[in-house]
């Protein structure tokens, strides 16, 4: 575990921020001993996390009080970090829970850079992945880049890269799905599916490392179509049609997750026009809303420190993130 020398237990505050993703572009089980990975889809939204330290609290107090997992995660950071005592843990951002949009994930990440941060020490992204190994199944969203990742190991695979932004054309099919269960109920994919998996894998490692949108796209789809086979999805027949009529990418969906989304390349020109008609597609066929979100890019500030600012701040840095 990478930190600075002997911090002095002393009181001090801190802030952590990490962000979430749509579902993923890739999810699967690879062949022999290859077992479950997953490709991330690092969105522009973000779980804020604001930590106290207090040398001779007892344990970790968390706000809200079901984030018990977090309040964990805050004492094994801590005791990294060489120290005892506990504090106070304040959680918040803009993830919904049980949607597959890693929000129990990002809270814990936020959480590991928060106590860092009041008690002086530096954890890397290997540093926060360990701290987190063995507290739940994780995405890989402590990596600023798109990652092949082992989140039942909780252990990166491989650093892809970036690709450009796109926006995204979300529906929630509703409920919630709990992340755990699913991963211990799942059935598992037969030996051909599972190598099909190998090589949308090495697909999505070629489009990521060329910068080639419409390429994920077709991997992002094609993985959605394999999990609605086990798990059916109502809402994928629509959203791949009205993918296919307005031209976007492909279809995103989260897995152990109720939302899936149209990609679309979110510098083209066209793509407010294209998600406008989107929109008014799945109105026209689906219950409920669609709402539009922005994939990070290569151009964008992956730390999310925009949130973790002033009120006014925190507002403008939203705009920023959601498509318009």
């Amino acid at each position: 575990m990478s930190r600075q020398a002997p911090t002095p237990a002393v009181a001090g505050a801190g802030r952590g921020s990490a962000f979430g993703t749509f579902g993923e572009l890739l999810q699967g089980v690879l062949p022999g001993s290859g077992g479950h990975f997953m490709v991330t889809l690092p969105l522009a939204r973000w779980s804020t996390a604001e930590f106290s330290y207090e040398p001779s609290a007892p344990g970790v107090r968390v706000t809200p009080a079901h984030k018990h997992r977090a309040a964990r995660l805050a004492v094994r950071a801590l005791r990294a970090a060489g120290l005892g005592g506990g504090g106070r843990l304040r959680l918040g951002g803009e993830l919904p829970e049980g949607k597959g949009m890693a929000s129990s994930s990002a809270d814990l990440v936020a959480t590991a850079r928060a106590v860092a941060d009041a008690v002086g020490a530096r954890f890397g992204p290997a540093d926060v992945e360990a701290l987190l190994r063995g507290v739940e199944p994780t995405d890989g969203v402590m990596y600023d880049e798109v990652v092949a990742f082992g989140h039942r190991e909780v252990r990166l695979r491989e650093r892809l890269g970036t690709v450009p932004a796109m926006t995204v054309v979300g529906y929630d099919e509703g409920g919630t799905v709990d992340t755990i269960g699913r991963n211990r109920t799942a059935a598992a994919p037969g030996a051909a599916e599972r190598r099909e998996y190998a090589l949308l894998l090495d697909r999505a490692r070629e489009a990521v490392r060329a910068a080639d949108l419409p390429a994920l796209g077709r991997v992002a789809t094609r993985s959605a179509e394999l999990h609605a086979r086990r798990h059916p999805r109502p809402a994928l027949p629509t959203l791949l049609r009205v993918c296919r009529d307005v031209g976007g990418l492909g279809v995103a969906c989260a897995h152990s997750g109720t939302v899936l989304g149209i990609l679309l390349p979110h510098d083209d020109p066209a793509t407010p026009a294209k998600a406008a008609a989107a929109r008014s597609a799945c109105a026209a066929a689906l219950p409920g809303p669609t709402r539009l979100h922005r994939t990070l890019g290569p151009a964008d500030d992956w730390t999310g420190a925009g949130v973790l600012g002033t009120p006014g701040q925190r507002a403008a840095a939203l705009a920023c993130a959601e498509a318009t």
